[in-house]
């Protein structure tokens, strides 16, 4: 029986659920395997990882743009050796629990992980298998992504751009796999819409927005509040299926803006909800931050997007990527929301472009493809 560990850290959502994505395909179809799911940050210091997580999200919502600055110095030379040293030090401690567990396969869904298993991999410490999933569609990745890259024996990326970076970077083009992104099976599953606006209390013949309200961080809140606004104002021929995630002010604050445009027989607000892959496979248009995973599913359901408040640094990327291939439009902070919806939403031509757009990028087989080639 083989033995894997797919290690993620959990600073943004979209790592643990590419995690979750491969583990469950694995132990569905590889029977003959027994898989670890393991947050290696959280094993090697919970202080370190509660310190991270905690600066990652007050940063990326309240000061983005100065998480900006920290993705992209961070690629300076001298930042790297940093981050290079402290890895070696912390990869102490992961190497104790490696040497007893004995993987045949890491596959790390984070860099900070995948780094850690080249060091000890480096120093003869593991002789596992290591692949690494990039989960972002930014051109040129992290550089932590890609350390020690003689020591990976796969690299997984969304799109071809991305490997060809990667090969200008002295990468071998035979460890680079273009797969796309590891997503659920429930997004490759048929829904019936009727049943699904019917629970909802909506009308399956009308125009349907998926509205991502930001979810527990609630990054851009005054922004997304003012696209929400404009969508209850000024367009009566759509409907609106709204979620808020664990965010409970947002969720408060759309309902008083459903109510005060008598709208709500046409909007349906939600808090947590795990029926994501019903709503995009039933809807028309998603307005989303366009985090690695969220576009992945958004884009394996032909669902064109809106990207709004994009993280600077990977999500701006994601946005940049998804823009220019015609999958999305992205609205920029000064740009005037309204007349951005309107050509969107008054007639079914740009939806419909998109959605060819779509197909050309979309890898709905992302996670068969990354198991096929590591298992064979």
């Amino acid at each position: 029986m083989k033995k894997i560990m797919i290690s993620y850290a959990s600073y943004g959502g979209g790592h643990l659920s590419a995690a979750k994505n491969l583990k469950e395909y694995i132990e569905k179809n590889y029977p003959d395997t027994e898989v670890f799911l393991f947050d290696c940050m959280k094993y090697i210091n919970r202080v370190i990882d509660k310190v991270c997580g905690s600066t990652y999200s007050k940063i990326t919502t309240n000061i983005p743009w100065f998480w900006g600055k920290i993705y992209y110095n961070t690629q300076e030379p001298i930042f790297e050796r940093i981050m290079s040293l402290s890895n070696k030090v912390l990869s102490y401690k992961l190497g104790k629990l490696l040497k007893n567990l004995k993987p045949d396969l890491i596959i790390s869904t984070h860099f900070f992980v995948g780094h850690m298993c080249t060091i000890l991999k480096q120093k003869g410490k593991i002789d596992a298998k290591l692949a690494t999933v990039i989960t972002d569609y930014g051109e040129d990745p992290y550089n932590e992504w890609t350390c020690n890259y003689n020591y990976i024996d796969y690299i997984f990326v969304a799109h071809n751009k991305i490997k060809e970076t990667l090969i200008s970077k002295g990468i071998p083009q035979n460890k680079i796999y273009v797969t796309g992104i590891p997503v659920s099976d429930k997004f490759l599953q048929k829904y019936d819409k009727n049943k699904t606006f019917s629970e909802l209390g909506l009308n399956p013949n009308k125009k349907t927005i998926l509205f991502f309200g930001g979810g527990e961080l609630g990054l851009g809140k005054s922004k997304t509040l003012d696209i929400f606004e404009c969508l209850m104002k000024y367009f009566q021929n759509i409907q609106v299926i709204t979620i808020s995630g664990k965010n409970e002010s947002l969720k408060i604050s759309f309902e008083k803006l459903v109510n005060e445009y008598n709208r709500n027989t046409e909007v349906c607000v939600l808090g947590f909800t795990d029926k994501v892959a019903e709503f995009m496979a039933s809807s028309d248009l998603v307005i989303t931050k366009p985090g690695g995973l969220t576009s992945t599913e958004a884009l394996v359901s032909n669902l064109p997007i809106i990207a709004i408040n994009p993280i600077p640094g990977q999500e701006e990327e994601n946005a940049s990527f998804l823009e220019s291939n015609g999958a999305a439009v992205w609205l920029r902070k000064n740009d005037d929301i309204n007349f951005v919806l309107k050509i969107l939403l008054n007639g079914d031509g740009k939806i419909s472009s998109m959605k060819d757009c779509i197909r050309k990028i979309a890898k709905p087989n992302s996670t068969k493809d990354i198991c096929e080639i590591i298992f064979s």
